[in-house]
């Protein structure tokens, strides 16, 4: 009997759309609000959780790349089973994957390399970190269950062992040089320095790597922290979530897939806090440690039941239209937001005033125009949506 095309799942089209439009509402800069209202407990928690923590815990915003991977790993067993059902090959389908991986690489690096006089090598955001582990990820759905909890495992105390054993800075190590104060006061101490910024093995690797691409200087340092080599221990995320798509394609029923996600989310949790508390291995998403990828594929597994069981589940799909209309297109939304952003803004002080942003006054501008970018973005998906117009790699 030839295999069936597996039926798409709205709840993964809805959670990808939250996480994407997480990432759209940059533009409200509730940060630039609460910097006006500064007495406002409202306005700070919503900053808060629309920026990166500054090196060790979490956010709601630093949820959005492992959401992202995560997600990547629960379409691969639909994707998958919809080529073998089209009579595609392996080896067709492994040459389509890596496609995609370079696609996804040269995509990222095109990004970050808008206005600027020469092209951006980096290899350190949420594309190309996919594109970079996207060709293991997809031979591992081929695969038994135990190769691919073997390769987590494998990945997570591998990576581990390569900060562990990496040696700490000794006394004469020039902090300034790489943009962090030796009193800073997220440094880590004891074993668990063997994390911090810009002193660890990602760094020092990244200090080789990036210098064999042309730059306009040599590369010291990530301002930020991140680091090409955060790809493996993403992998890990994309595993988890590979694992979650298996579960979710098979024939267990709906309210015991939620169960089991749920308990796993809040194992991951859990392990993710000893692990972090116990000073083992700090919780870090700038360098995605280990302990990030348990941690962050913890809430993964929980976001990922929620919106299971009320979409899915409890069918309030026309409740969550317009987060799906976001996810079915996200490489489009992802796209639309790093590059058309300050077209809109300038189109409505052309066409309405150079001070359309101050209706509510100066101290909600950023909300006003981000609202207004990001309901012209959000129109744009919905017309693409309408039409069909969906754009795949």
């Amino acid at each position: 009997m030839a295999p069936t095309i597996p039926t798409r799942v709205s709840s993964v089209d809805v959670y990808r759309g939250f996480v994407m439009f997480l990432m759209m509402a940059e533009v409200l800069e509730f940060g630039h609000v609460s910097k006006a209202l500064p007495e406002s407990s409202f306005w700070a928690f919503l900053a808060y959780h629309q920026d990166h923590v500054d090196w060790v815990g979490c956010s709601l915003h630093d949820l959005i790349q492992p959401s992202f991977s995560f997600l990547v790993g629960v379409a691969l067993p639909y994707s998958v089973a919809s080529r073998l059902a089209k009579g595609q090959s392996f080896k067709d389908m492994f040459g389509h994957t890596l496609k995609r991986s370079l696609i996804l690489i040269f995509l990222g690096i095109f990004l970050r390399s808008t206005h600027r006089e020469q092209t951006n090598f980096t290899f350190e955001d949420t594309l190309t970190q996919i594109g970079l582990g996207y060709p293991i990820l997809f031979w591992l759905g081929f695969r038994s269950f135990k190769t691919q909890v073997i390769a987590l495992c494998t990945i997570l105390v591998g990576y581990w062992l390569v900060f562990a054993l990496y040696p700490l800075p000794d006394a004469n190590f020039d902090y300034a040089a790489v943009g962090v104060a030796s009193d800073w006061e997220h440094n880590l101490s004891g074993f668990a320095a063997h994390w911090n910024k810009n002193t660890n093995a990602a760094w020092a690797f990244d200090q080789w790597f990036m210098n064999l691409f042309p730059r306009e200087k040599p590369f010291i340092r990530n301002g930020g922290g991140y680091s090409t080599l955060s790809f493996i221990p993403t992998l890990g995320t994309m595993i988890l979530g590979l694992l979650a798509g298996q579960w979710l394609k098979d024939e267990e029923a709906p309210l015991e897939k939620v169960k089991r996600f749920g308990l796993i989310g809040i194992g991951l949790l859990g392990t993710g806090l000893l692990l972090n508390w116990t000073g083992i291995c700090p919780n870090v998403k700038r360098i995605w440690t280990p302990t990030w990828t348990i941690f962050s594929g913890g809430w993964c597994f929980i976001l990922l039941a929620f919106f299971y069981w009320i979409v899915d589940i409890k069918g309030y799909k026309k409740a969550f239209f317009w987060l799906m209309v976001i996810g079915m297109n996200s490489i489009a939304a992802y796209i639309i937001s790093h590059t058309i952003v300050e077209f809109i803004h300038h189109s409505f002080q052309i066409h309405i005033s150079k001070t359309y942003d101050q209706i509510l006054g100066l101290n909600y501008e950023s909300l006003v125009r981000g609202t207004a970018i990001l309901t012209v973005e959000w129109l744009i998906l919905h017309w693409m949506y309408r039409n069909r117009i969906f754009i795949r790699i």
